[in-house]
């Protein structure tokens, strides 16, 4: 027990120090607003954003893209003044709220702050879209936007189902809480990239990055991890190696690639199709079919393959599965090149849906960890359905609460979960202390 109260603090405490170093660096950037207006999942181009000090005198005026987004520097910390021209937003749309057409908000010393504004289909007018007395059409808009919701929150679960597969794998057969997992993601991300600027298309340049990418996860295990492990490094030395290694790769995307957004060349904007009230991309329909049929193939190779099979008793009992003949140096390395793959094939599909950014892979390390939590420690199947789980319960939550406070769900799943089923919905109490 006194073992596992250790384990779980050094957690929590690698935890904060990887989300303290990330805010560290976001802050190196310089103060500045920035945003983006979405109607519906869909981003609304051309709207006017202006911002004034607080004495009212103009700072500077951006236009959102085609993806919605706008970025105005500011001179120096301090309050300011943004404001949403409602002339400027295309026929249909509004703002939810009509009196929040100007947001006053505060930067501080190198940070970027994030502005949002709600917007609605039709004419809003009322303080909330929930409230007794909504007209029917208000009514409608409230379901369409849940069935959005959920369905973004579908879309983000599986992503999320990808890279806690590969993280509950390792977990499950070597015990190591692995933070560096998130900068897989990035990995296989810029190295499509990397292929897809030399002029290969995406369809290509991505296969090709998982195929590296499971390399490099099958010598990371061979000449780092295993080597550690021979040595009989502790899990919490190892996963405070992990921290460190998490760290360094970090920088080194942002020396490589810099700090900005980079899109993939192809698909990068597209128009939404309509069904029923979900209005969705065909790249983000595609992106969940394939992320649908990887999960898939995975679970069927832990149930019905001779290495699925290894990987299961490796699992449960490491000593046990040497005796019984296993190699388990090299399941482990199989396991980790799959799950590096896998990883890296999240990072991809994720890199679609947005710019490639070498933080990418933090800002969804902490959903990974919820949803291995939440689904069972150390079981693939678990993490697929705590994931899934976390992914609606993030998007959801918007409905009551604001979007830039929509990750503290994750916080309260981890802690709700820990405190009511600490071995999670599939997990066993036998791999707790």
């Amino acid at each position: 027990m006194r073992r596992a109260v250790i384990a779980f603090t050094a957690f929590l405490g690698g935890l904060i120090f990887l989300l303290a170093s990330s805010t560290t660096m976001a802050w190196a950037d310089g103060e500045g607003l920035k945003g983006t207006l979405r109607n519906q999942g869909q981003p609304v181009n051309g709207v006017k954003i202006s911002v004034a000090d607080e004495g009212n005198a103009p700072v500077a005026d951006a236009t959102t893209d085609a993806k919605g987004e706008w970025k105005i520097p500011v001179p120096k910390a301090g309050t300011y003044k943004v404001t949403l021209d409602q002339t400027s937003l295309p026929q249909g749309v509004s703002l939810k709220f009509k009196d929040r057409a100007t947001l006053t908000v505060q930067v501080f010393e190198g940070n970027e702050r994030n502005v949002l504004f709600a917007l609605t289909s039709g004419n809003a007018g009322g303080e909330n879209g929930t409230g007794t007395d909504a007209t029917p059409s208000e009514s409608s808009q409230y379901w369409t936007r849940v069935a959005q919701l959920g369905f973004e929150g579908l879309s983000l679960g599986l992503v999320i189902a990808l890279g806690a597969v590969g993280l509950s794998l390792i977990f499950g057969t070597t015990g190591l809480t692995n933070f560096a997992h998130g900068e897989l993601l990035t990995m296989g991300a810029f190295i499509a990239l990397i292929f897809n600027t030399a002029g290969l298309h995406l369809l290509i340049a991505a296969p090709l990055a998982v195929i590296v990418s499971a390399g490099i996860g099958y010598a990371q295990d061979r000449w780092f991890w295993g080597v550690l492990r021979k040595r009989k490094t502790g899990v919490i030395s190892m996963m405070i190696i992990s921290i460190g290694l998490a760290i360094f790769l970090r920088y080194l995307f942002l020396f490589l690639f810099g700090g900005s957004g980079r899109p993939y060349e192809q698909y990068v904007a597209q128009e939404g199709i309509a069904i029923g009230p979900i209005f969705a991309t065909p790249k983000s329909l595609v992106a969940m079919g394939i992320e649908i049929v990887v999960l898939i193939a995975v679970g069927l190779a832990l149930l019905y393959t001779r290495i699925g099979k290894a990987t299961r008793a490796v699992a449960d009992n490491p000593a046990l599965a040497a005796s019984s003949g296993i190699n388990v140096d090299r399941v482990v390395r199989i396991v980790w090149a799959a799950g590096t793959a896998i990883a890296a094939l999240a990072g991809i599909l994720l890199g679609m849906q947005q710019n490639l950014t070498y933080q990418m892979g933090l800002q969804v390390l902490l959903l990974m960890f919820a949803g291995v939590t939440l689904g069972g420690l150390g079981t693939a199947f678990g993490a697929l359905v705590g994931s899934l789980i976390v992914g609606l319960f993030i998007q959801l939550s918007t409905l009551w609460i604001p979007p830039e406070m929509k990750t503290v769900g994750a916080l309260a799943v981890l802690i709700v979960v820990l405190m009511v089923r600490p071995q999670g919905i599939l997990g066993r109490r036998e791999r707790i202390g």
